[in-house]
């Protein structure tokens, strides 16, 4: 078992329960650590033996646009992508962190955490 992390991916996107939330944006950084069998790229030095953090990074970016009232739904629509998109991934863990949330004092960020594990077919 491997572990691979994307970490610190800036993006300027519109998620939040207030309004003005969805009209302003907000920055947001998310981080990304999936955990795969990375011995046979180790061996092969191929990158179809391995998870594309490239991948990763455009699903993050991809899912970030679509605005939400929940950074959970966020992280739930992450997550789904990587385990329907990506055969190689066994576990996967995002971090959407808020930058400057508007939540009235001196917060630098909101973060929440969600893990999951590719589920047994059959």
């Amino acid at each position: 078992m491997g572990v691979i992390k994307v970490e610190n991916i800036r993006v300027f996107a519109y998620h939040g329960c207030l309004s003005e939330e969805k009209k302003i944006g907000s920055d947001y950084s998310v981080d990304l650590e999936v955990r795969a069998n990375l011995r046979p790229s180790a061996k092969s030095d191929q990158l179809r033996d391995t998870v594309d953090y490239v991948f990763l990074n455009k699903i993050i970016k991809e899912e970030m646009l679509k605005p939400s009232h929940l950074l959970e739904t966020v992280a739930q629509r992450i997550l789904n992508r990587i385990f329907n998109e990506d055969q190689l991934v066994d576990q996967a863990t995002v971090w959407v962190s808020k930058l400057n949330p508007p939540i009235g004092g001196d917060v630098e960020k909101v973060t929440i955490k969600m893990t999951e594990n590719r589920k047994n077919q059959g």
